[in-house]
């Protein structure tokens, strides 16, 4: 593979940028790349630095590196930027083209995506995060009728990182339960989750992995048998089907690719934090 190296630089948390930048160099799956994050470059002396660490890369690699930025001080930029490099600036291709669209000037300040800017949003994530981490595999039932999303599945189906990323990028109330063997012998839902069937979503997962995964966990034990994972699972989406609950398969799936498919199909409105 050809490698190169590339840099995330901010004058902010450069979460943006990371984001970003990753969406697009996976579409260069014959790149290894370096990646270095350079975030609160905010003084002239930290931009120096991070100069230097260009002027670097560029006569270790025998290559410009790749640098991708979010700078709202522009005199900051400029001083990077005078470093060797490919330069992508995700401020620089948007901001000029949305002040021609909205006919207004923007403020030019670091932070306000990942910063501190609405108290009461911020207080309401948190408050949404520490809800989900209460509800956890299926502790608190009594406080499910507070829930936006029960997620429900077979242990290890990815229920609580799912319940997680929602609570924190959306700042949703999202708990989870685990199906029982006990649940699964009835074929029934639980009651107290029959008495909340529109907010439940299933997740199943396809037994050989859900295997592996459990190995990792506890090593051969019943739990992890591969007979045990099929019984499981088939037994699982059987009750899905039965009661009627919309389920998804999420073998071959990225949490965030959990949560957005789920979010969609359910209609559920989402505060982007």
């Amino acid at each position: 593979m050809d490698e190169r190296s590339v840099f995330l630089i901010s004058d902010g948390t450069g979460i943006t940028a990371e984001i970003l930048s990753h969406s697009l160099l996976t579409q260069f799956p014959q790149f290894e790349f370096s990646i270095t994050a350079i975030p609160y470059v905010n003084t002239e002396e930290r931009a120096e630095l991070t100069a230097q660490k260009l002027f670097q890369a560029a006569a270790a690699d025998g290559v410009e590196p790749l640098v991708f930025t979010t700078f709202a001080d522009e005199t900051l930029h400029d001083m990077v930027a005078e470093a060797p490099g490919a330069f992508f600036d995700f401020f620089e291709a948007f901001i000029g083209p949305l002040e021609r669209v909205l006919g207004v000037p923007s403020s030019h300040t670091r932070g306000r995506t990942h910063g501190l800017v609405d108290v009461e949003q911020y207080t309401s994530r948190i408050s949404a995060i520490d809800y989900t981490m209460q509800c956890d595999d299926g502790v608190n039932v009594v406080d499910y009728d507070v829930a936006d999303l029960l997620l429900i599945g077979v242990s290890r189906s990815g229920k609580t990182p799912t319940c997680l990323y929602m609570a924190l990028h959306y700042g949703l109330r999202a708990a989870n339960y685990p199906l029982l063997e006990d649940d699964l012998d009835r074929g029934r839902l639980p009651d107290g989750l029959r008495a909340r069937r529109e907010n439940l979503f299933g997740l199943t997962i396809d037994p050989v992995r859900l295997q592996q995964i459990r190995q990792e966990r506890r090593p051969n034990s019943r739990y992890a048998r591969l007979s045990q994972c099929r019984r499981e699972v088939q037994a699982a989406e059987a009750l899905f089907k039965a009661e009627r609950v919309s389920y998804l398969d999420v073998t071959s799936m990225s949490i965030e690719e959990i949560s957005t498919t789920i979010l969609d199909q359910r209609g559920l409105h989402r505060t982007f934090f």
